[in-house]
């Protein structure tokens, strides 16, 4: 029920229902299903909890940035955020289109605000939407602070709190509300950090693929002359997820490949994840980025600094680092623990399997644009494709194999795998000792020369994830294998299909 208070606010009642229930951060903000899960009731919901958290935190005083990324209702999604933090007396800074969800991320730091949110839901399928929220330090919520906040949300609703709003039109006449352009200063700061000049001069033919999201038009800013595609607007993504993985790439594939471009890069929904498909037209894996970024930072701009990585990224960057004595960092799945370590450490670069990377004198964030520019940079310097670079790094530090394998699994399927493997891990696997191990996140298996698997459940998504990397393509194929049994799902019927080489 709606009443208004004499002030103009709307004062929504909270009431308990087994969906708002299910409100919970995963790795990277709160997503769910349009109109199932993701409602304005209870987006509403959590954006109270927010703006609970952020008065009761002195963040509120400094404001709030909201940002939205190109899909279904997400406009007017961030617009009822903005509403939310008006009513509780917090000045929304609202983007006046969309953008990526590292332009939240710098705005925030460069504004002193409080606190950012974006509407997105990512690399999502596009019947999903989220909420993520950055904390004043330009990176992702701790999980202390999201589990704060699910803490105020299930108080609210169990004590029957209301959601605190102005409507927006009155909201910006008064001037609650403030639509900014978020975009120059994000790409003054990327103008600023990647060698542009470098990278246009080398005369480097660069097609891009946004996947139809909110990176769409922001390299060819950066870069005129560089070729785009699937930059219009278009909520189903072209009838696949925004995830830039090997199968979804066929025409920047096709552009590489043609001999047209030297390079293609591919970001995700909201541009905070990166690949890319080399001058063969082949896919290059967010390892290989993590790990050429890496090697360029330290031997061409001669950084210094720790290396952060989650427990599914390549052990090149391990190699890299104790190569050159830096320290090295292993955390849990997600950016936000990559982000708590960038904060507490000196951190030169921090990265993770699916494609997002953070790099020093930026924010503690991952940002597909940035690493993108920065790829171009390595290229430009040495004059070389990204395929020979990898090469020429892997004559070195030796050579890795990688796969990522995605099986469908029911929520009690999930709880079974996990009693399993918590009550009774195996020491050998596939006629292998297992050497050690690491459950932080998971469950990975680490064997002599190095070589890992790891199975892990889906924090976001009905999936079980396995992953591995090994020495030899047999190998590889072999400990997958052994994983799928290990897990009792079988390899029956192509189920272990190649996501990511």
């Amino acid at each position: 029920m709606d009443i208004h208070d004499g002030a103009g606010k709307e004062r929504q009642y909270m009431k308990r229902t087994d969906k708002e229930m299910r409100i919970k951060f995963g790795t990277d903000g709160w997503r769910g299903r349009i109109a199932d899960d993701f409602t304005f009731d209870n987006l509403s919901i959590a954006a109270q909890a927010t703006m609970d958290f952020l008065n009761r935190d002195g963040a509120g005083e400094k404001g709030v940035v909201i940002g939205y990324d190109r899909r279904f209702l997400s406009p007017e999604f961030a617009k009822r955020v903005a509403e939310i933090a008006a009513g509780n007396g917090i000045e929304a800074l609202l983007s006046d289109s969309f953008i990526p969800t590292p332009a939240v991320s710098w705005n925030v730091r460069e504004k002193g605000a409080g606190a950012g949110i974006m509407i997105t839901a990512s690399h999502n399928p596009p019947e999903y939407n989220g909420f993520k929220i950055k904390e004043s330090f330009g990176g992702s919520a701790t999980p202390h602070t999201t589990k704060l906040i699910e803490e105020i949300a299930a108080y609210n609703i169990s004590h029957g709190r209301s959601v605190i709003s102005v409507p927006f039109g009155e909201s910006l006449s008064k001037g609650k509300i403030r639509m900014f352009d978020a975009r120059t200063p994000y790409c003054r700061q990327l103008s600023r950090y990647a060698d542009l000049e470098l990278i246009a001069n080398s005369g480097i033919r660069v097609a891009v693929d946004p996947m139809f999201g909110s990176g769409s038009g922001f390299i060819p800013a950066l870069l005129p002359g560089s070729h785009e595609i699937h930059n219009s607007a278009d909520s189903s993504f072209g009838g696949r997820p925004p995830e830039p993985v090997a199968d979804s790439l066929p025409e920047l594939s096709a552009l590489a490949a043609g001999g047209r471009y030297r390079v293609g890069l591919a970001l995700d929904g909201d541009a905070d994840r990166i690949a890319a498909v080399d001058e063969n037209g082949d896919f290059f894996s967010p390892h290989a980025i993590f790990t050429l970024i890496l090697r360029h930072l330290i031997e061409y701009r001669g950084l210094t600094g720790g290396v952060a990585k989650t427990v599914s990224t390549t052990r090149m960057v391990d190699i890299l680092a104790g190569k050159h004595g830096l320290p090295l960092f292993e955390t849990p799945i997600g950016f936000k623990h990559i982000s708590e370590v960038m904060l507490k450490e000196d951190i030169l670069i921090g990265g993770e399997e699916s494609g997002g990377i953070g790099v020093k004198g930026h924010i503690p964030e991952r940002d597909g644009i940035l690493m993108g520019l920065l790829l171009l940079e390595a290229m430009a310097h040495h004059g070389k494709g990204a395929r020979e670079l990898l090469d020429e790094t892997m004559d070195e530090i030796g050579r890795f194999h990688y796969r990522r394998i995605d099986r469908p699994i029911e929520q009690s399927e999930k709880e079974r795998v996990i009693a399993i493997l918590s009550s009774d891990p195996p020491s050998r696997i596939n006629d292998r000792d297992v050497v050690a191990t690491n459950f932080t996140d998971g469950f990975k298996f680490i064997f002599d020369n190095g070589d890992w698997l790891l199975l892990r459940p889906s924090g976001t998504e009905p999936l079980l994830r396995l992953y591995c990397e090994a020495s030899t393509p047999e190998q590889l194929d072999s400990l997958l294998w052994a994983g799928g049994h290990l897990a009792g799902i079988g390899c029956e019927g192509g189920a272990f299909s190649r996501i990511a080489p």
